[in-house]
């Protein structure tokens, strides 16, 4: 029986992009492609996941790593979906563990869980072993960090993403510039201008500081002049104390 390895199983409130405010599981994968300098995420592939006794307690048992499939599925089928609007894979990185999800998401389908993605974007062949069970895509644009650009794969994954629901998100912190704007807008119509865009202003940490509201009303007018929807949308779990 496959295996995957889980992070944690909890209920909250999404917390970003256009979604904010609906109600979700989560599961949350380990591991990660990228080293972003402003995640604030779990990674480690841990011995034991967690999972929420109660959806929404904030209390949790402990489980052995890595959990099979069908057990996985049991789990998340337990959940009350009439009052969760989606199932949220979120990491780390979940691509990069495509395969395990291209087992486990069919095993889901029959209840009607809506699959939500988060992505960091930079997958496009993994996105493809799952996209058949995937209902909305919530890509990341990495802007440039430690000598690496993302360009070509993000707009390879993007294409792919247009056959679902997709929007993307920019995270942003003081010292973005309007060059790296420039080149997520190019690439944004490339692909598509209709696409829905986030700005997402960073939740500083260590030496990585948040933009001033002035740098955001001008970032979101250099956008729009060339894209259709572009809103402005901090994370919002972080106010509220959620997971």
């Amino acid at each position: 029986m496959p295996q995957l390895p889980v992070t944690e199983i909890f209920s909250s409130i999404q917390g970003e992009g256009p979604y904010v405010g609906v109600r979700q599981i989560f599961l949350r994968l380990p591991k990660c492609n990228l080293r972003c300098p402003y995640c604030d995420t779990p990674t480690a592939l841990s011995q034991y996941m967690r999972m929420e006794t109660d959806p929404g307690s904030g209390a949790f048992e402990r489980k052995k790593n890595p959990i099979p499939l069908d057990s996985l599925s049991e789990m998340l089928r337990s959940y009350d979906f009439s009052i969760h609007h989606s199932l949220s894979i979120t990491g780390g990185e979940p691509l990069l563990w495509s395969k395990d999800l291209a087992y486990l998401l069919p095993l889901l389908k029959d209840k009607n869980i809506k699959i939500y993605l988060e992505t960091n974007g930079t997958l496009p062949e993994q996105l493809l072993e799952i996209l058949p069970w995937v209902d909305i895509i919530s890509m990341d644009i990495k802007l440039p960090f430690a000598n690496q650009t993302f360009w070509n794969v993000h707009e390879t994954f993007l294409r792919h993403s247009l056959h679902k629901e997709v929007f993307v998100k920019i995270v942003v912190n003081e010292d973005t510039s309007i060059d790296q704007l420039q080149n997520v807008r190019d690439l944004i119509l490339r692909v598509d201008p209709s696409i829905q865009t986030i700005l997402q202003p960073v939740t500083p940490t260590g030496v990585i500081k948040a933009p001033k509201s002035l740098q955001l009303i001008q970032w979101q007018s250099f956008l729009l002049r060339e894209l259709s929807m572009v809103r402005v949308i901090p994370q919002t779990h972080v106010f509220m104390g959620q997971l």
